[in-house]
């Protein structure tokens, strides 16, 4: 028995042996049999059609439909062939799926076949596979990141068409990673004596120092090696890297301003070279490198004096020397004026820049005329006297069809106006003002009224342009015209009664100008006495009776295009007349109770108050109705500019413009912006704790605002509309004033920060205190604005929370120059006695291309030292 059981085992082993044995002989026919299956399949299947088939084929669809169905059985059979690992058409259908891409269709399952098409030592793959990484792949996806061994190899690589292959990809798609790890290649790449290698390497380096500035300090010996090369190729891509770098990093712009005297040589050489058919461009020598030359020119002597001047003569002898018949041309006269007019040159190249532009205007391309308008508008201010010789020249753009010269052409003119050509350019742009597109109406009006506020030659041309501007803008003008025309006509006593008269001449020939029909309803209401007496001596008198001053404002107020604003002041004129005519009451009465029971709520409530005057003694009615005070300019200045605050609830401000009294009086009941007291001498009362919901109080700080006072208040005894553009803009206050409020040299300092950046208007805080432990602190604000126009009627206004007392002291002035070329100043002076964390609610104001702007910010990034 045990015999046969180990014969059994015997015989078991030597089976499982051999059915191994067998195993292993069939394993290879398996294999063949798999491949010679797949190799029938490939047979069976069609080769993939070609790309050119596909862009027929997809441009021969009629409907979107048709296309995305073809496109999506592409992208099948594409999917198809990677998924078995076809290597024979990989490069084929990677290339039809990055046409798809093109196309706006998704391609991310390609991504992989580009890495292994980057993979093939074959350049045709290589090429394609490049093409794809850029186009599939970018720094957001890791995938990428599995491309940079290949990207290292191919640096490295013999052929200089696979280095040119990896430097383009890696410039497209470099990460931080990828940067810092293929840095030092690029590098040894510039140093290489192939010019071809070398500009690619240039342009890839300029890529990796934006991706990683840290990495700039390696590129710089290479970088100023290049400008030693003969390659107006190498040349090229050497000035952008150069160029990149310096606009990086100030240390680097001051090491290359070093290098200013080998750019001009360049430059020269370029200028005066002969004839090279391999660099001319239409008989320019490589405008290409002299536009970008002057660029980094541009920025090497920008605040550089001494740079300055090694550059003026080459400026001067490109100005000259450039053909202006061609547009090659034009463009490196462009780039040779902005580089004038950015570095500090002398003021003979300015004008001579300026002379350029003025030619350009007289070019038959818009572009050119466009550009030339542009660049006029930001240098006026530097050359002001230069680019009025070609004040003529922009007035006859304001004629051209196209919009975008009109709009430049009619900025550049507001920005030309001053006092000795006001009437003639005025009278040019009244015109333009008729014909104008109804796009433009609101900012021409806007801006016309403010030139002739700064720069009228006397009252009555003042009021008449005015009057014309709202003849010729129509609905167009802006809320704020209606309130300051009146606030003009108000303070000009002298010519009441004839700018009625105008206005009822204008309101007769035409009533759908609401704003024109708002003004005289106003006019009629205060002077209409005037107006029936006939009392004008400017012209011919008015003959008027009180029933036609009547007639006329019922027609306004039963008209049909009339708003409800329009018919309000309407009514309103109406019921003031009833103190000043006395023969016309029962009429009156009757034009009043018009609207007892109209619709609008507003019009409502005025008729029936109205009504309800006449029950009153007349007396009462009298003074309630009594012409309207004449507010003196200083107080809506006051209101209108920088000043100081009181403590006041919720986020109304109370500003001033004498900021030396110690305090003021506040009507706690009031929420209007001119409701003070009278009473400078009486002490400010403490406001009652109210109940505030959460969220209503934009400048309130976690409760409670303190808005401190110092200034005395603004008597006011009636009510108008206020203009929301500064009337006195440009008035600024006593330098002395300033001096006087500096604080004495045994003062501690602490880092400036900045308290606001927005839409080019910047305000920075520097800190002074007289002792580290005082609760005192000085604070000099310092706004500036990089915008192209300047901003007017600029007011800045602060809130602290209440166990604070902030003082504003006045401004250095209420306007910001463009393009940084000038500051307001304004010291703000804070008592923390508590030692609390120093919190500020900003709110500004500023007029821009006549738009009045506010803005409100909240700065919370008080160095802590300030009250520890």
């Amino acid at each position: 028995m045990q015999r046969f059981q180990k014969w059994s085992t015997l015989f078991a082993e030597a089976e499982t042996m051999d059915r191994s044995y067998m195993a292993d002989e069939l394993r290879p026919a398996r294999r063949r049999d798999r491949f010679m299956a797949r190799v029938k399949l490939r047979k069976r299947m069609p080769a993939p059609k070609r790309l050119r088939d596909l862009i027929r084929e997809i441009r021969a669809a009629r409907t979107a439909a048709d296309e995305r169905a073809v496109v999506q059985k592409e992208c099948a059979d594409i999917r198809n062939m990677f998924r078995e690992e076809d290597a024979t058409y990989r490069c084929r259908n990677l290339a039809k799926l990055l046409y798809i891409h093109m196309l706006g269709y998704p391609a991310h399952f390609g991504q992989l076949e580009c890495l292994k098409l980057v993979a093939s030592p074959r350049f045709t793959d290589k090429r394609i596979g490049y093409l794809g990484a850029m186009l599939l792949l970018d720094e957001r996806q890791d995938v990428h990141l599995l491309v940079t061994n290949s990207l290292k190899n191919d640096l490295n690589h013999q052929t200089q068409y696979v280095v040119s292959l990896a430097l383009c990809t890696l410039g497209e798609i470099c990460s931080t990673e990828m940067s810092r790890d293929l840095a030092g290649e690029i590098e040894k790449l510039l140093k290489t004596s192939n010019a071809y290698i070398k500009k690619k390497a240039a342009l890839c380096a300029v890529r990796i120092i934006r991706k990683v500035p840290d990495l700039m300090e390696m590129f710089i010996p290479a970088a100023r090696s290049l400008l030693n090369e003969k390659n107006h190729g190498v040349l090229l891509t050497a000035v952008c890297l150069i160029l990149e770098m310096c606009e990086l990093s100030p240390d680097t712009l001051n090491h290359f301003r070093k290098m200013v005297p080998q750019l001009v040589r360049i430059l020269k050489n370029l200028i005066m070279a002969g004839y090279s058919p391999e660099h001319d461009v239409c008989g320019v020598s490589d405008p290409f490198l002299q536009v970008k030359i002057l660029r980094l020119l541009r920025v090497l002597g920008r605040h550089d004096p001494e740079a300055s001047e090694a550059m003026n003569d080459i400026l001067a002898q490109v100005a000259t020397n450039t053909e202006t018949s061609k547009n090659v041309g034009n463009a490196i006269l462009y780039e040779t004026c902005l580089t004038i007019m950015d570095i500090q040159s002398e003021s003979g190249l300015r004008v001579l820049a300026v002379n350029i532009l003025g030619r350009f205007l007289l070019n038959n391309d818009k572009n050119i005329r466009y550009v030339a308008l542009n660049t006029l508008l930001k240098v006026v201010q530097a050359d002001y006297n230069a680019v009025q010789r070609h004040r003529s020249t922009i007035v006859e753009c304001l004629k051209d069809p196209d919009v975008s010269l009109k709009k430049r052409s009619m900025e550049l003119c507001f920005a030309l106006i001053n006092v000795n050509n006001i009437r003639s350019l005025v009278k040019e742009l009244l015109t333009f003002l008729d014909k104008c597109d109804p796009e433009f109406k609101a900012d021409c009006s806007s801006n016309l009224v403010l030139a002739a506020e700064r720069h009228s030659p006397n009252k009555r041309w003042h009021i008449d342009t005015v009057l014309k501007v709202l003849v010729s803008a129509g609905n167009y003008c802006r809320d704020d015209l209606v309130s300051t025309t009146i606030q003009l006509i108000q303070e000009t006593t002298s010519l009441h009664v004839y700018t009625t008269q105008c206005l009822v001449r204008a309101v007769r020939l035409d009533t759908v100008q609401q704003p024109l029909v708002q003004v005289c309803c106003w006019c009629i209401g205060e002077y209409g006495d005037q107006l029936v007496a006939g009392t004008c001596s400017e012209e011919e008198p008015l003959e008027l009776s009180e029933d036609d001053v009547l007639d006329m404002l019922e027609k306004i107020i039963i008209s049909s295009v009339s708003s409800a604003v329009t018919k309000g002041y309407a009514l309103t004129a109406v019921v003031k007349l009833s103190t000043r005519f006395h023969n016309t009451i029962p009429r009156i009465r009757k034009l009043l109770s018009i609207f007892g029971c109209h619709t609008d709520i507003e019009l409502q409530q005025r008729s029936v108050e109205y009504s309800s005057m006449f029950k009153m003694p007349d007396s009462i009615r009298t003074g309630l109705l009594e012409p309207m005070p004449l507010l003196e300019k200083t107080n809506i200045d006051a209101a209108m500019t920088n000043g100081d605050s009181t403590a006041v609830e919720e986020d109304d401000f109370v500003v001033k413009d004498e900021p030396r009294v110690d305090s003021v009086t506040k009507n706690a009941e009031s929420q209007s912006i001119l409701d003070l007291l009278s009473s400078p001498s009486a002490p400010p009362p403490k406001p009652e704790p109210t109940s505030k919901s959460a969220g209503s109080d934009l400048l309130d700080l976690l409760g409670d605002v303190d808005l401190s006072a110092g200034a005395a208040p603004l008597p006011v005894t009636g009510i108008m509309p206020m203009p929301a553009t500064n009337l006195l803009d440009g008035v600024t206050a006593p330098p002395t004033q300033v001096l006087n409020s500096q604080p004495s040299n045994n003062v501690t300092s602490f880092p400036a920060v900045t308290a606001f950046e927005k839409s080019g208007l910047k305000i920075v805080f520097a800190f002074e205190k007289p002792d580290p432990q005082s609760p005192q602190l000085t604070i000099t604000l310092t706004a500036t604005n990089s915008n192209m126009a300047q901003l007017d009627s600029f007011v800045f206004q602060a809130a602290v929370p209440k166990s604070f007392h902030l003082q504003l002291m006045s401004p250095s002035g209420a306007l910001l120059p463009p393009n940084n070329s000038g500051c307001v100043t304004q010291l703000i002076k804070i008592d923390n006695p508590q030692k609390q964390p120093l919190r500020m609610r900003l709110r500004l104001n500023y007029t821009m291309n006549g738009t009045p702007v506010t803005e409100q910010a909240e700065v919370n990034n008080f160095p802590a030292q300030l009250w520890q």
